[in-house]
């Protein structure tokens, strides 16, 4: 049915609907496109590749189909369509640069205190992007920080690679 772990397809943009569309305006939808990508339908001289994406494509669509037809699965799809909405749009306490941070050498981690005695954890890894959200450990607080630190990194690199050699000796 709706699987709530891992990316979740957007079946509404896959039947080329939106949520206010009525069963009717789906259905619709649904089979002009399943005609269109069924595969006993296909051009004989479609090549391999694009033949692959259209039993793709006949497979969302009857995926979506199913998910979007079906009045409980709908509206279970649609309450996580809005939790997702949500979780994406955190409120923001702060807006901080990495340089407002501490690194901790022995821990490879970013940290900032919050104003309820907690802190705020930014692990290495997480840098992917240049503006991440960082929650406080203890409380609802969130902050959000923008990339723009190499320096403090490159700092303490010495430092932290001065700890291993004389700890290797």
């Amino acid at each position: 049915m709706v699987d709530s772990s891992g990316p979740q397809k957007d079946w509404y943009s896959i039947l080329g609907a939106c949520p206010t569309d009525d069963i009717q305006e789906l259905k619709q939808k649904y089979q002009k496109l399943i005609l269109m990508f069924h595969p006993d339908k296909q051009r004989p001289d479609v090549s391999e590749g694009e033949a692959e994406q259209h039993l793709q494509r006949f497979i969302d669509v009857d995926q979506a189909w199913k998910i979007l037809s079906n009045e409980e699965s709908r509206k279970k799809y649609n309450l996580q369509l809005r939790a997702n909405e949500l979780k994406q749009s955190w409120p923001v306490d702060a807006r901080i640069t990495l340089d407002d941070m501490n690194w901790d050498c022995d821990i490879e981690c970013y940290t900032y205190s919050c104003r309820c005695g907690g802190e705020f954890i930014l692990e290495k890894d997480d840098l992917k992007e240049m503006e991440t959200v960082v929650c406080c450990d203890s409380c609802s607080l969130s902050i959000e920080v923008k990339k723009v630190r190499t320096r403090a990194e490159a700092e303490c690199s010495g430092g932290c690679l001065h700890k291993q050699l004389n700890s290797i000796r």
